[in-house]
Formats: C-alpha cells, structure tokens, sequence
C-alpha cells in the first residue's frame, strides 16, 4: 500500500531519527517496572538511535521540561507512555496538545480503531494523541505494554518520513 508519492518521501528520507522516550508513572518508580517504556526503546534502538530515556511522575511541569530538555538535545521524535487515561492525575493529553502547533489527528484515530479491534469498546477510553511542536514530533499513547505495542506497530516504519516533512 502506498502512493507513488509516499514511497519518494520515504526514499528520500534518513533513518538517523533522534528518539527519546518519556514514561510517565506515580506507580512505577524504577526502570525494571517500566514494561512500556522498555518495549519502546528496545524497539527504538533497534532502528533508529535512542538518545534520551526519561522516567518522570504525571506531572505537568515535570512533562514540559522533558520535553524542552529533549528537544534542546536535537531529539526529532519524543514518544510519550502513560497518562492518557480517564484518571484525575492522567495529565498527558492536555499537556502535550497544549504544546502541538500540528496536530496529527490520525493517529489517535487509527490507534482507536485498532484498539476496539483489539478489546473492543475499552478503546474508548483511550486519549492517545500525536502532534509537531517545535519540528519535534510527539506520539503519546497509553501506559500498558500492550497499547504500546499497538501504537508503535503504526508509526515505527513511518518515522523517517514524518521526521522528513516536519523538518522541511
């Protein structure tokens, strides 16, 4: 599946992409107990260069500044696990769409989509998101490993070529 059009942008494209990765937890205090944080920079790592991996509670500031700091470092992608939710302290989506100057509306369609495929109609109740700020392109999905596997399953091999149109 693909345009004409898309395959020219993904050849033109360089897979030296810049990650980092941001967990966001009150639950989760060590790296060992980060499962999707873990999965997304194992996965990361094998593409592309992880350059940053950040562990952080849900806090708005604490997230701001991981993102400022990230993008200070040159980092082209930053993608974000946990906070998402329904819950009083699930801060991420209105942090991070505060920030977007773009937002990538279909990645958190299709990412529902493939969640009710999934659980069914639990994926109503997710919140992913994605967006540019700064030329910086910032995917935030749920905490567990499996919503983590699912939304990084449809952005992964596209990274090189959202990186080389928000770059331009």
């Amino acid at each position: 599946m693909g345009s004409e059009t898309t395959k020219k942008h993904q050849n033109e494209s360089s897979t030296c992409i810049k990650c980092g990765v941001i967990t966001l937890s009150d639950s989760r205090k060590s790296e060992k107990l980060d499962l999707s944080g873990k999965y997304i920079s194992d996965e990361i790592k094998s593409r592309y260069i992880l350059k940053s991996k950040k562990l952080i509670p849900d806090e708005e500031k604490d997230l701001i500044d991981t993102i400022e700091e990230m993008i200070l470092e040159g980092i082209d992608v930053i993608l974000t696990t946990g906070g998402t939710g329904l819950d009083t302290r699930d801060i991420t989506v209105e942090t991070v769409e505060s920030l977007f100057e773009k937002k990538i509306d279909g990645f958190g369609e299709i990412f529902r989509a493939k969640s009710y495929e999934e659980i069914g109609s639990g994926a109503l109740l997710s919140r992913a998101t994605a967006g540019v700020y700064k030329k910086t392109i910032i995917f935030s999905m749920p905490g567990s490993p499996n919503a983590v596997k699912t939304g990084l399953n449809l952005i992964i091999d596209e990274l090189p070529h959202f990186v080389h149109h928000v770059k331009k």
